[in-house]
C-alpha cells in the first residue's frame, strides 16, 4: 500500500540459490594456489573417494566427480544401456519431465511408469517387464534395461528400506541395472523418516550419486559404482560426453570437505527441521499440503487468494495446476536455511 514499505520476499524457491558452505569456500581459498594433477588425480580427490568408499561400505567402489545432476545421469544411464535399451522410470522423475530430454539426445528412450507419490510400485515394475517378454512384437521395441529412481524423489518424498528391496529384487527377476539419482541425498539421509542408508545404496544400486550442487556445494555430482567393473572405462565415456573437469580438484576438495566430520550429514538436518517448522506453520494457517514430503521439499495446493498472498512475502517454484484455479507449489529449503528466516516467514504467515 502507499506509504508502507514493501516486504522483503523470503527466497525459497529452490535449495541451490546460495553458493557454497562456508567450510568449503574456506578450503578453496586456502588451496588456490596448490599445483595439482588434473582430472580428478589429485590428493583431495583421492581423499574424498576414500571417505565415501568407507562411509558406503564399499571398499572397491569406484567414485567419479562430474560438474551436474543432469550430466551425471545421462552419462551413467548411457553408460549402463545397450543402443536398443530404454530406462524405465517414475512418470515424475526427472529425467521423464524436467533435464529437456537429455537421456533421448544421448539415444535412449524414457520408459515411463506411473508414479505415485513420486515413486514407482515393484509389482507394477514386473507387471511392465512381463508384458514386454510376453509381447510378440518386442524385438520391434525398445528393451527395458534400466531402472531410474531418486531419493529423495521429486516430489521430496523417500523410498522405504522394504520398497528399495522390492525393487532390487524386480530388476533381478528381469536382468535390469538399478540407478539411484541422489541429487538431494542429504536431505534424504537427514529426515527422520528415512530408514535408507548409504550402504544399503551401495548393495541394492549398480550405480548411484551423492548430489552435492543442491547440498552444499558450490557445484558437483559424485558418482558411485560399488562394483567397478561394471562399467570398466567408465572415466573414459565421461570424456566422450565432455563431461570431465579439467580442475577435478575443484570437485574432490568440495566432496572432501562435505565427508569430514559428517558434515553432508550435519547440513541436511538443517534443511529437514526447517521444512518440517514451515510445514507445520503452513498447516496451522489453514494451507493445503498436497501430499506429505520429509525432507526438504514442502508441496501446497493454494487457491488463487492464497496464492496472491504468498506472492507477497515468498519467492516459491511453479509447479504445476491444479483442480478448479487451484495451483500447486513447491517451496524447498536448504543447507543454509537459518532459524531467522524460518521465523521471518511464520510471522508474515
Amino acid at each position: 500500500m502507499k506509504g508502507e514499505e514493501k516486504m522483503e520476499k523470503a527466497m525459497l524457491a529452490s535449495d541451490y540459490q546460495e553458493g557454497a558452505h562456508p567450510g568449503i569456500m574456506r578450503r578453496l581459498l586456502e588451496t588456490n594456489l596448490l599445483q595439482t594433477p588434473g582430472y580428478g588425480a589429485d590428493e583431495f580427490s583421492e581423499s574424498a573417494r576414500r571417505k565415501i568408499r568407507e562411509a558406503c561400505g564399499a571398499p572397491e567402489a569406484a567414485v567419479h566427480f562430474l560438474t551436474g545432476g543432469t550430466q551425471a545421469n545421462a552419462v551413467v544411464i548411457d553408460s549402463l544401456l545397450r543402443s536398443y535399451e530404454g530406462v524405465i522410470a517414475p512418470s515424475s522423475g526427472h529425467v521423464s519431465v524436467h533435464e529437456a530430454g537429455a537421456i533421448e539426445h544421448g539415444g535412449h528412450k524414457v520408459l515411463q511408469l506411473p508414479q505415485h507419490e513420486g515413486k514407482i510400485n515393484a509389482g507394477e515394475l514386473r507387471e511392465y517387464c512381463g508384458a514386454f517378454l510376453d509381447d510378440g512384437n518386442r524385438d520391434h521395441m525398445v528393451s527395458p534395461g534400466l531402472v531410474y529412481i531418486s531419493e529423495p524423489t521429486e516430489y521430496g518424498t523417500l523410498y522405504s528400506l522394504s520398497e528399495l528391496t522390492a525393487l532390487r529384487s524386480a530388476c533381478d527377476a528381469f536382468g535390469l541395472r538399478l540407478y539411484c539419482d541422489g541429487a538431494r541425498l542429504a536431505y534424504a539421509l537427514a529426515s527422520p523418516e528415512n530408514d535408507v542408508s548409504l550402504p544399503d545404496l551401495a548393495r541394492l544400486c549398480d550405480a548411484f550419486c551423492i548430489g552435492g550442487t543442491k547440498c552444499g556445494a558450490l557445484l558437483g555430482e559424485a558418482v558411485v559404482i560399488p562394483d567397478p567393473q561394471l562399467i570398466p572405462h567408465f572415466f573414459t565415456i565421461i570424456k566422450q560426453h565432455g563431461a570431465l573437469l579439467a580442475k577435478g580438484r575443484l570437485l574432490g576438495l568440495q566432496f572432501d570437505t562435505l565427508f569430514t566430520d559428517s558434515l553432508y550429514f550435519r547440513i541436511g538436518e538443517t534443511a529437514v527441521k526447517a521444512a518440517d517448522a514451515l510445514r507445520r506453520a503452513f498447516t496451522e494457517h489453514g494451507y493445503e499440503l498436497t501430499f506429505k514430503s520429509p525432507t526438504n521439499q514442502i508441496f501446497l495446493t493454494v487457491t488463487p487468494g492464497q496464492k496472491a498472498r504468498l506472492d507477497e512475502i515468498l519467492e516459491y517454484s511453479f509447479w504445476e495446476e491444479a483442480e478448479g484455479d487451484n495451483t500447486v507449489i513447491r517451496i524447498a529449503t536448504s543447507w543454509a536455511t537459518s532459524e531467522e528466516l524460518v521465523q521471518k516467514v511464520i510471522s508474515m504467515l
